[in-house]
């Protein structure tokens, strides 16, 4: 599917289409976008959300995991691990989320569909690294992408010093809901096509803001 929105330089959006009304919520979202810089503005049930810039660990959290993905191989032919990437979604006329990380079939990009913003089939796992809004992560996130039957959905939840695994999507909610504990490892679905392992500890170590000393 073509691109109702164009872009810049950048590749982010570069605004509504010509002639559209620049009051709709993905005009608002990407007037948000240029006025926010490092915030991550998405629309989910009609709402518009910003999320702060996140802390450093977030950002740790983030790239072991994708060294993780890259190490089972699911970076390759087949797929992708990609940071920050629009997922569009079916919970609203204008939806949309943007992951903190994501494992895509490798032809993503032939199922753009508009503001920068991929169709759901071509997403075999999304994952969320919890900051601040962390009950967006927890709740209104899982029924989007259950919704839009995402097959894997992992929180990386650091208020609960938890690693979640959602699977199985079915009328809005995931029937499996795995809540893994420090010490545990974790073998995610071979829905991703490939045998990502995680050292619960390691991940949420990773997470954990370094103190001041």
């Amino acid at each position: 599917m073509s691109s109702d929105l164009s872009t810049n330089a950048t590749g982010r959006p570069a605004g509504p289409p010509e002639g559209a009304c620049a009051d709709t919520l993905l005009g608002v979202a990407d007037r948000l976008m240029d006025r926010c810089p490092g915030h991550r503005v998405e629309i989910i049930g009609g709402v518009i959300r910003i999320a702060p810039l996140p802390d450093a660990s977030h950002a740790r959290t983030l790239t072991d995991l994708t060294l993780a993905c890259v190490a089972a191989e699911s970076h390759g032919a087949g797929s992708e691990v990609l940071q920050a990437i629009g997922l569009w979604l079916p919970t609203g006329p204008e939806d949309f989320a943007i992951p903190d990380l994501a494992v895509v079939d490798a032809d993503f990009e032939d199922h753009l569909v508009q503001f920068n913003c991929y169709a759901p089939e071509a997403f075999r796992l999304v994952v969320e690294v919890t900051y601040l809004n962390f009950q967006h992560d927890l709740r209104d996130k899982v029924t989007a992408y259950a919704e839009a039957g995402i097959p894997v959905y992992v929180i990386v939840d650091r208020e609960h010093d938890r690693l979640r695994v959602l699977t199985d999507p079915v009328a809005g909610d995931y029937t499996s809901h795995r809540v893994h504990a420090p010490g545990e490892h974790v073998v995610l679905p071979d829905s991703i096509g490939a045998e990502v392992k995680l050292d619960v500890s390691a991940v949420l170590r990773a997470g954990e803001p370094k103190k001041a000393t």
